[in-house]
């Protein structure tokens, strides 16, 4: 049996730069058994994973100490469950919330990126700021407080947003002192809204980051950083502060996202640091059809830093239990608090 490359249609352009600069994973014959697969998923991830070295440098990472820890505990009289459970963790060695094995009964993730940390934002509480009569331009929810503060909760870079949508919510908030952006438990999406959201929060094209390339099969092997800008978008733009909750949900796009909105001149970053997830996802087939999604093309930020563990904020701050027992969001009363202070100024 071979591995084969399976190509998710919302990170296309991305894959395409990466086969153009490495060609697919090399087809080595597997056999479709326990221990077929297991060498097939290991050597996939050695020659493709993108994030070896830095998290051998952050905390240790060997992953051919992985193999030699894991593979004595495949053979070929395990069960599909067992194979599965042995594979998924081996993988959460990685630390990684875009490394995902996905079988026709089960979802091996690490979600250990949140999960592990207080959640900075309660749903019902939330629900009192949005209220019921609040607007909605595609997945973008908004209304005006009582202090004449903005406020937007976008919950998914899933859900589409165009250059309508925006434009016509800030023509509706344009009398605003100034914004929350709220993307709280934003989990991430298509990396194209988060790029076009940003593009109206700047007037000048501006340098957010970088984006490398795997070479070949080595753990180092990859192209030079290749510049990634934002745009000012055309038309109205939010020339006043605007500031950005984040909280440790904050993943993959969102992460990115509040990377670029770091640049802007308005922006303040206010919360928790976020979950991370900078790795460009790549998916690929094992002999017996159960998919890997993993961490492929390396993302940094403005000063060639990773974010691939999250981004901290200008400003930290963390949900008080006094406050939630008042049905008050600390993170929210401390922007408003803020925006009103620079309205004054």
């Amino acid at each position: 049996m071979k591995l084969r490359n399976i190509f998710p249609g919302q990170i296309l352009f991305t894959l395409l730069l990466l086969l153009c600069s490495t060609g697919c994973i090399r087809e080595d014959d597997y056999q479709n058994d326990p221990v077929g697969n297991f060498e097939a998923l290991w050597k996939c991830m050695d020659q493709n994973y993108c994030f070896f070295d830095y998290k051998k440098e952050v905390y240790g990472l060997d992953w051919d100490s992985i193999y030699s820890v894991y593979r004595p505990r495949i053979n070929n009289y395990m069960t599909q469950q067992q194979l599965f459970e042995v594979c998924c963790d081996m993988l959460s060695e990685l630390k990684d919330g875009h490394v995902n094995l996905y079988s026709s009964s089960d979802v091996g993730r690490n979600w250990s990126w949140y999960e592990d940390y207080p959640a900075n934002f309660n749903d019902s509480v939330h629900q009192l700021y949005l209220g019921t009569d609040y607007k909605i331009a595609a997945g973008l929810k908004y209304r005006i407080l009582e202090d004449n503060i903005a406020y937007v909760y976008y919950e998914s870079f899933s859900s589409a947003i165009g250059d309508g949508n925006i434009t016509a919510m800030l023509t509706e908030l344009k009398t605003c002192n100034g914004m929350i952006l709220d993307v709280r438990n934003n989990g991430g999406g298509n990396l194209t809204y988060a790029t076009k959201l940003a593009g109206y929060f700047t007037n000048e094209k501006r340098l957010v980051g970088y984006i490398a390339h795997k070479t070949g099969t080595g753990h180092s092997d990859f192209s030079s950083p290749t510049a990634e800008y934002i745009e000012p978008a055309n038309g109205l733009r939010w020339q006043k502060p605007v500031v950005v909750l984040t909280n440790r949900s904050c993943y993959s796009s969102t992460n990115t996202f509040v990377r670029d909105m770091k640049v802007c001149p308005q922006a303040t970053i206010m919360g928790d640091r976020t979950g991370g997830g900078s790795g460009m996802p790549f998916t690929s087939e094992m002999p017996n059809g159960w998919l890997i999604r993993f961490s492929a093309c390396p993302m940094y930020d403005a000063d060639m830093q990773q974010i691939e563990f999250g981004i901290e904020p200008d400003i930290q701050v963390s949900m008080k239990s006094e406050d939630l027992k008042r049905n008050k969001d600390t993170l929210i009363e401390t922007a408003r608090s803020f925006l009103s202070q620079k309205f004054a100024e």
